[in-house]
């Protein structure tokens, strides 16, 4: 059999191993991406290292997500992430310059490498034929130290698409397609590549949106080949010199199979409060909005802007509802201006943004108390919006902009408008000013850090006996935002661990700070399935680790999130028997014996609950390399130990 792109992707990137599913692999890498919410920890470990310069093909900071200054806390940050990209050899992309993956895809992808964000939508390159990943900071520092990276070789899931898209759907239906059928947790393991006929209808930036929300499904990554389509691409960003063909071979096999007709797609939405709870426009329709909100790194295109502008030319939105629009760099602001678009949002009533997340992350445009906001972003989790009782539903521009301009969700079909076939410019504007580093090392120039920016937290390698009360039993599907929310009320700690880590699980229980801070001595968190899924901030697990967990019992994880808790020593396994989490209540006392035994030797962990006088047993699945992390405590320990 011939190969899938994924796999033709993953041999160039090959370190060790073999590739096949549920095998240890490791992956070299080109390209690294950071953006300001992570990224200040991911230069505070990488300083750590004592590395002078980055040892990658190329590495990006984005400042998009914290751009509030309501406080010297952002600002501060934003000196402190560009004397980082000056010391270190780090291309920096200063605030306002807008949302980091659309950025990137436009001034560095190149089809063939393989980038690692560490945001957990960094797959939304795969839309150019790259192998895109995201993970936790400390493994992207890794690989900005020229380390490669080791992750379970995924399943692939080909995806064959056929037909057309018809008018008013777009991509955003598309992966609401996907999840509808597969749910939040119908990519865990898997790589996703699209193929067929039907990418003909597709531009690059139609895949990035499906490629940036493959996140969603729990995916490793997205992958889309590198065609016409890309090549066109990267024309009109002036640089096809770069660009390579890169398509699956005919009798390419792969592992897992879907089909999509887009000819018999219709508008979807995504319903509170979460991104696989999706069910056709038609079926909410007439609910009455308070906000529709258009941009963010899932819809970042031109498309994405200019088909809301002809929507509402000289109409205006209706009177209760906020139409925010949100840019999603300077290129889009320069091309909405230049064609007339912008000006027709304006006079419609929209409220124009700047250029960045914004919203999506909390920052800024919370929606009313309990009032439903359509928004064409990546993640409805509870609260993630800025207000605790939020009523987010995911959506497409198209209906968005529909329900604007009635003030209830509208099938955009029902509407009456003209539909208008969008066709591309043949050229951008190469606008987004991002600053190149130094030709020479920076070895010289002193980080210029604020004081809300203090040293990373020293961890202690794990004890022979972990003994401590079940702090927190969840349910499943529990995300990095109900971990440690974001928005801005907690994301201007991201690089003061000890103020930070006093908002965790803040909004599932409001006393578990102070009930965590009475068991730093160790405690356990119970979950089900699929704990940690959403953004690879890895404060979701540095900042429980700071207050005193050591290990997760859970059902199943989220990659990332598993990954990060092993990063900062915390165990994380897995119920031998589902059912033994039925048996466990918060409080229980829960006792771990001879914890350097059984990770070394792989046996299966005991657990003595010594509340209720009963055992279970859970599986770790570690490498002997991430065993080795647990025991010192963590990755850098694990660093520091062997260089001394």
């Amino acid at each position: 059999m011939g190969q899938n792109v994924s796999l033709k992707l993953i041999e160039r990137h090959l370190v060790d191993g073999t590739p096949s599913p549920g095998k240890h692999i490791r992956i070299g890498i080109d390209q690294t991406l950071t953006q300001d919410a992570t990224g200040t920890m991911v230069m505070l470990e990488f300083a750590a290292m004592g590395i002078s310069r980055v040892k990658t093909r190329l590495s990006a900071q984005y400042v998009d997500h914290n751009l509030l200054q309501t406080d010297y806390k952002n600002a501060d940050d934003h000196i402190f992430l560009r004397s980082a990209c000056r010391k270190f050899g780090i291309w920096f992309s200063r605030p306002g310059n807008g949302v980091s993956h659309p950025i990137h895809m436009e001034r560095f992808a190149i089809p063939g490498q393989s980038l690692l964000g560490s945001d957990s939508h960094t797959p939304a390159a795969g839309s150019m034929g790259m192998l895109a990943l995201g993970a936790g900071g400390i493994d992207v520092a890794m690989a900005m130290a020229g380390e490669s990276i080791t992750l379970e070789m995924p399943e692939i899931m080909g995806v064959y698409l056929t037909g057309t898209l018809p008018q008013w759907v777009s991509a955003k239906d598309v992966i609401l397609e996907m999840l509808r059928r597969h749910g939040v947790r119908g990519g865990l393991g898997k790589i996703i590549e699209y193929h067929g006929p039907g990418l003909d209808c597709l531009s690059a930036m139609d895949r990035h949106v499906i490629a940036n929300m493959g996140t969603e499904l729990g995916a490793t990554t997205t992958v889309f080949p590198s065609d016409e389509a890309t090549r066109k691409f990267m024309r009109q960003q002036g640089r096809e010199k770069e660009w390579t063909l890169i398509v699956a071979d005919e009798n390419a096999d792969y592992d897992e199979t879907d089909q999509i007709d887009l000819s018999r797609l219709e508008p979807l939405i995504a319903l509170p409060s979460s991104p696989g709870n999706v069910v056709p426009v038609k079926e909410v329709a007439g609910r009455d909005i308070y906000q529709a909100y258009i941009g963010s790194s899932a819809n970042p295109g031109f498309r994405d802007f200019a088909v809301p502008a002809l929507m509402v030319e000289g109409r205006q939105v209706n009177d209760r509802v906020s139409f925010d629009v949100n840019p999603t760099s300077r290129q889009m602001l320069e091309c909405l201006s230049d064609t007339g678009l912008l000006k027709k949002l304006i006079h419609a009533g929209a409220r124009i943004h700047q250029a960045g997340c914004n919203g999506c992350i909390g920052m800024g445009q919370a929606p009313a108390t309990g009032r439903i906001s359509l928004r064409t972003v990546p993640r409805n989790f509870p609260g993630r919006s800025g207000t605790k009782e939020d009523q987010v539903y995911l959506c497409s521009p198209e209906t968005a902009t529909a329900s604007a301009l009635t003030g209830v969700i509208t099938d955009p079909r029902t509407l009456g408008l003209k539909y208008h076939e969008f066709i591309e410019p043949d050229t951008f504007p190469v606008s987004t000013p991002i600053q190149a580093p130094p030709p020479d090392s920076g070895a010289a120039l002193e980080l210029e850090k604020g004081p809300n920016i203090q040293p990373l937290p020293l961890f202690d390698p794990a004890p022979e006996v972990i003994c401590g009360p079940v702090l927190l039993k969840t349910g499943d599907d529990i995300s990095t935002d109900e971990i440690l929310p974001a928005g801005a009320g907690t994301l201007p700690f991201r690089s003061n661990i000890p103020e930070i880590s006093k908002h965790v699980f803040n909004g599932m229980d409001v006393t578990f700070y102070e009930r965590a801070m009475r068991h730093q001595q160790g405690f356990v968190i119970v979950a089900g399935n699929n704990y940690g899924q959403g953004s690879s901030r890895e404060h979701a697990a540095i900042s429980p680790r700071y207050l005193g967990l050591k290990i997760v019992v859970a059902k199943n994880f989220a990659r990332i999130h598993r990954q990060n808790l092993i990063s900062f020593g915390v165990l994380p396994v897995t119920f031998e028997n589902p059912e033994d989490y039925d048996n466990i209540e918060q409080d229980d006392i829960l006792e771990v014996e001879e914890v350097y035994r059984v990770l070394r030797r792989g046996k299966p962990i005991r657990f003595s609950n010594k509340t209720q006088n009963t055992v279970f047993s859970a599986e770790h699945s570690l490498t002997a390399d991430q065993a080795e992390i647990i025991l010192a405590g963590g990755l850098i320990n694990l660093m520091r130990h062997r260089r001394n």
